[in-house]
This record gives structure tokens, sequence and C-alpha cells, in this order.
């Protein structure tokens, strides 16, 4: 398994080069590859309590990412999205890796809150392996099939 360098930062904590990776990388996966032209770059980003999640490769890459939004910033719960893994590093384990420093960052800021995900209905199954339970129907959200889902604290 790949040796992950992992860095939370606020927005204003990011260089001018990590966020030019955290965009483009965010851009290249769910805007090109996944065909969705939509606003992924928001005023939550440089919320002053958002934390920014990134996982480097021992090349330095950023490969891994996630966005985590305090609670009352989009939901009453801590929000965890713009979850990505760059496609090479795909099926190697860093999408758990990611997760799991993830629920450890929101346990350490916000210890006692739940943390709510706007999932792609296919990962239902690997958050449920982390205690996510869903709380919505299946809807689309720039046209893919995504549930919400809740992980008490």
């Amino acid at each position: 398994m790949n040796n992950i360098q992992w860095n939370i930062k606020t927005f204003q904590e990011l260089t001018v080069e990590q966020v030019f990776d955290v965009l483009k990388l965010r851009m290249d996966v769910f805007v090109v590859e996944q065909q969705c032209a939509y606003p992924d770059l928001d005023e939550h980003d440089r919320h002053r309590e958002t934390r920014h999640l990134s996982g480097r490769n021992n090349d330095g890459r950023l490969i891994a990412y996630a966005r985590i939004l305090p609670p009352g910033l989009r939901y009453p719960e801590v929000n965890l999205g713009r979850f990505v893994v760059k496609a090479k590093s795909r099926k190697q384990g860093i999408g758990h890796q990611l997760l799991q420093a993830a629920l450890q960052e929101i346990s350490r800021c916000w210890p006692g809150h739940a943390t709510r995900i706007s999932a792609q209905d296919y990962l239902q199954t690997f958050y449920e392996r982390y205690g996510f339970v869903r709380v919505s129907e299946v809807y689309l959200d720039v046209g893919i099939p995504h549930v919400e889902m809740v992980k008490e604290a």
C-alpha cells in the first residue's frame, strides 16, 4: 500500500500551489471524468472553519482529497464532501485511508457531532463499513445517483 502523507489545513493556510492542486484534482474527477458541469468551487471552500484534507504520494503529488465543513454551515451535522481519489490511485485502499483520516479530524475538531455525507449511490456499502446509515431515497445530483448518509458521533 502506498505511503501517503496526510495534511489538514484551513483555506487560509493553503498555499497557492496547494489550492491549484486541490481544484485541479476536483475538476479532473468531478467535472471531466464524471462529465458533470457544475459549480464545484463555492464559498464553503474558504469558510474559516472548513478543513481541507489532502493526501500526497511519495513524489509529493496530490492523489486524494476531502473537504470537511463544520456543523451548521451546510447541514446541522459536520459535512464530509468533495471526497476524491485520483483515478490512477484507486483500488489501493487510499479511499479507506482518506475516510479514516477525515473521521479522525472530525472527532478532533467537533467531538460529539454526527457527520452527514451525500454519497454516490454505488459507494453506499463502502460508507456503511464505517458506520454511516442511509437516511434518504436515491436522488440525482448533477445527473449522478446519490444518497444522504449519516454517521452518529
